[in-house]
């Protein structure tokens, strides 16, 4: 029979206690504890403090430590008017705190930036109508930007302040392929999307961006590279599903949650998505930290459904643990 000397060319190293400085796939044995260690990489969501205010819908961006939360809808449709919100909450890596108001109450709108530089753009005004609007954070207020050239929701965001990136959405009725480029204080035309379709996902910047699902309708797996200029299709999601959350780079992202309901996380390794942890709390509509690897994130809010709001914040990380066989 093989053993790991024959099979790898290596002994597995003796030690009185464990390693301090562990490395992903390390392998060693502990002899006072006799038991063989392996040293994988392993994903998981955990709890972060609840939002003040349960909605879904909203505008965020930011990183895990240092992300925004802004406006969106108490109720998931249909429900009165008054469920809307113009509050921006801020995120420092373990409480949320109020930030200033948004200067319109609008829900399911994009958002791109950081938390002392953000930016919100479109969505829909209870009852109506969609809005072309852009509205720019500085940390602790919403000032207006140019408007987009086309007004809709269900849109999704990437990029900075002033390298933003809106693609997809709803201009009502229907879907549309609309991507624009925004440079601080204008949009300007960037290439289409190759199908119209809304309630995507999305990573990246406004030069190498990275949309996957949506509703075309219907659900698609559909993921899409852009450029700078031109989106082109590469490898698909394993599941279709729209209306979920996204972050990271080109290269390096996160798919999360989504409809149908679902709390499954897929990581994407700029070729291919992989399943990866499940999150505590399944829900579609929710927000997220839209920068770092894939190795980091932030979810906030969403719905479970039906008619209600959710203030849940999860966090989701990779690092190296412990795995133990005893072999006393």
């Amino acid at each position: 029979m093989s053993d790991f000397k024959t099979l790898k060319g290596l002994y597995i190293k003796h030690v009185s206690s464990d390693p301090s400085n562990l490395i992903e796939g390390q392998i060693w044995y502990n002899t006072t504890t006799q038991t063989l260690k392996v040293a994988p990489l392993v994903s998981a969501w955990a709890s972060g403090d609840n939002m003040s205010t349960a909605r879904w819908g909203i505008s965020s961006s930011g990183i895990q430590t240092a992300a925004f939360a802004a406006g969106g809808y108490t109720q998931e449709p249909p429900s009165p008017p008054t469920g809307g919100t113009n509050a921006t909450e801020e995120y420092d890596g373990s409480s949320w705190t109020n930030g200033g108001n948004l200067g319109t109450t609008r829900y399911e709108l994009g958002g791109a930036g950081y938390q002392t530089s953000g930016l919100a753009f479109g969505g829909e005004a209870p009852p109506g109508p969609m809005t072309a609007s852009t509205e720019e954070y500085d940390g602790s207020s919403w000032t207006a930007g140019g408007n987009m050239g086309s007004g809709r929701r269900a849109i999704r965001g990437a990029g900075t302040q002033t390298a933003g990136l809106a693609f997809g959405g709803n201009p009502g009725p229907g879907t549309t392929n609309k991507t624009e480029e925004y440079d601080g204080s204008s949009w300007a035309d960037g290439g289409n999307v190759s199908q119209s379709v809304q309630s995507m996902g999305g990573a990246g910047t406004q030069t190498a961006a990275l949309a996957f699902g949506g509703n075309v309708p219907p659900t698609t797996d559909r993921t899409e590279s852009y450029d700078g200029s031109s989106w082109t299709t590469v490898n698909s999601l394993p599941v279709a599903k729209k209306e979920g959350g996204g972050s990271g780079i080109q290269t390096a992202a996160l798919a999360f949650a989504g409809t149908p309901t679902t709390g499954s996380t897929d990581s994407w390794d700029g070729t291919n998505w992989t399943a990866s942890a499940t999150m505590g709390t399944a829900r579609k509509y929710l927000g997220s930290a839209n920068f770092g690897p894939n190795t980091t994130s932030l979810a906030m809010g969403g719905t479970p459904g039906p008619l209600t709001g959710s203030n849940v914040t999860e966090e989701f990380t990779v690092a190296i643990t412990t795995r133990s066989v005893d072999t006393t």
